[in-house]
């Protein structure tokens, strides 16, 4: 089963939105990401999505 986040809903941050954007420039994975940010992988993937980031996928 997936891992409990604390951080239920909680806003973004401007220095999130920009290690999110580091983060997927680097070519991480969904996953690896989530779990570096501390947030859900969802979280990630729509706030990704909202903003127009490309996340790697894994194959």
């Amino acid at each position: 089963m997936g891992e409990r986040f604390e951080r239920h809903r909680q806003p973004w941050t401007y220095e999130e939105l920009e290690k999110l954007k580091l983060l997927a420039k680097k070519g991480m994975a969904l996953r690896a990401i989530a779990k570096a940010m501390t947030r859900s992988e969802e979280s990630i993937k729509d706030r990704a999505k909202l903003d127009g980031i490309g996340i790697a996928k894994l194959r």
